[in-house]
């Protein structure tokens, strides 16, 4: 099942994943109930790959992790933990619903070069996080509280906090992990009171804030009278207004992002305190935007700033703007996870199915891209299609690593070929086309 999840060619059902094994004329119950009956912990699928991260990290860098949720569009009205979910891929002016099931992961960022360089959002965590199931009309008053308290207990920026409390507890029961510090960089979803008010020990939150943010600066006096101590001094202008203010310095700061390696204006301000963290010192960055052109004859363009809270203060600068760039690479693991391997695809309905075959899925595709950084596979092996200009310093993308796998595998059944572009000239006539069917598998993607 798990090699067949990462190979298989049609649809990732349970089916097509059997039919990818040569199983479908044998007995397929036992397959069913590997996830229908809890047979399979798939928390601890993703031990052996957080402890390979860990030891493949340069000594003294620390463990970054980024977080974020996704959705998976569903059909079925009796499917286990669907409901109606604002479409984040619907038009800005109006809102879509889909009917679809949430899923939070947790990644680890795995670095390629060094802390200017590309990296790699490898999945180490995958939970399936429903939403409480709404009263009926003649509900009375007990059932809506009920439902109230379980909606706080079970909103999204709560499972992300006991997300990264999880993972600290197990970077510390690992001798690998013990001593690094825990960096986890999050949207604008997770930047909030839920999260930044339960932060472990030796843990760093960095988080995108609005642009009118109310801040303020720490107390300067202590109060030793009666009442509660001061946590807030005085205010200070907005993030927005700190972009704005040409008394406050830019510096330039090196970071990789988007291919290459750009240089960022940023403003940094702190200690500061925000009252979605309480009595935490904080730093503020401002990021100015950067300007680029669609093509060389366009105009001059510009992204919008961006406004980051940390958790930290003595973290330095360039490291807090590379662990929040490095964020993207866990929204590329959902594009391949989901068009590649097919998460969500399969036709599950109860309560342990819907949550472990996904689940499932992802460590596969975590174990995909360990398997690649353990062997330094790092550009494309296999020769590129004709059709296809070369490209200096490619990244080995998760559908070139398929076609690796399936390579290896399938290689020797289907015959040694030399791709398209080495292959021998065939004549296109209907009676005279030779079999290409090597070829077309190995490369075949979704």
């Amino acid at each position: 099942m798990a090699v067949s999840s990462l190979t298989c060619l049609g649809r990732h059902t349970i089916t097509g994943m059997l039919s990818s094994a040569g199983r479908q004329f044998a007995d397929w119950t036992a397959a069913y109930r590997l996830f229908e009956r809890a047979r399979i912990d798939t928390g601890r699928l993703f031990g052996p790959v957080r402890e390979e991260v860990a030891g493949l990290l340069p000594e003294g860098f620390p463990f970054i992790a980024v977080l974020d949720d996704t959705m998976a569009k569903k059909r079925g009205r009796k499917v286990k933990g669907t409901s109606w979910r604002r479409d984040p891929l619907g038009p800005k002016f109006t809102a879509n619903f889909i009917w679809a099931q949430r899923f939070l992961q947790t990644a680890a960022i795995l670095p390629e070069d060094g802390l200017s360089g590309r990296a790699r959002a490898i999945p180490i965590d995958f939970a399936h996080c429903p939403s409480p199931k709404r009263p009926g009309k003649r509900a009375g008053q007990v059932e809506w509280d009920q439902y109230r308290a379980l909606a706080r207990a079970m909103r999204i920026s709560a499972e992300g906090a006991r997300s990264i409390r999880a993972l600290r507890a197990d970077l510390d029961a690992c001798e690998e992990s013990r001593d690094r510090r825990l960096l986890v960089a999050v949207d604008g979803a997770y930047t909030n009171r839920t999260v930044f008010s339960d932060i472990p020990e030796r843990t760093c939150l960095i988080g995108r804030i609005r642009k009118d943010a109310k801040l303020f600066r720490p107390p300067q006096s202590v109060n030793t009278g009666r009442g509660r101590p001061r946590v807030y001094g005085e205010q200070i202008p907005t993030p927005e207004q700190i972009r704005a203010d040409e008394s406050v310095p830019w510096q330039a700061v090196k970071a990789y992002a988007a291919g290459k390696v750009h240089d960022f204006d940023v403003k940094v301000v702190g200690p500061i305190r925000w009252k979605g963290a309480g009595a935490r010192d904080l730093s503020l960055i401002v990021i100015r935007p950067l300007a680029y052109r669609p093509t060389t004859k366009s105009r001059l363009l510009y992204r919008d700033p961006a406004y980051l809270l940390c958790s930290q203060t003595d973290l330095p600068v360039e490291l807090v703007l590379q662990a929040y760039l490095w964020r993207w690479e866990i929204e590329v693991a959902f594009r391949d996870e989901k068009t590649l391997l097919g998460l969500g695809e399969a036709q599950v309905r109860t309560d342990p199915a819907v949550a472990s075959v996904p689940a499932f899925v992802a460590a596969m595709y975590a174990y995909l891209h360990l398997a690649a950084a353990l062997a330094g596979v790092r550009a494309p092996i296999l020769p590129r299609p004709k059709w296809r200009r070369p490209k200096p310093n490619e990244r080995c993308s998760t559908g070139h690593l398929i076609s690796i796998l399936r390579t290896e595998l399938w290689g020797k059944a289907l015959g040694i070929f030399e791709g398209f572009d080495k292959g021998p000239d065939v004549n296109t006539k209907p009676l005279k086309i030779e079999n290409q069917a090597a070829a077309a598998v190995i490369y075949a993607q979704r």
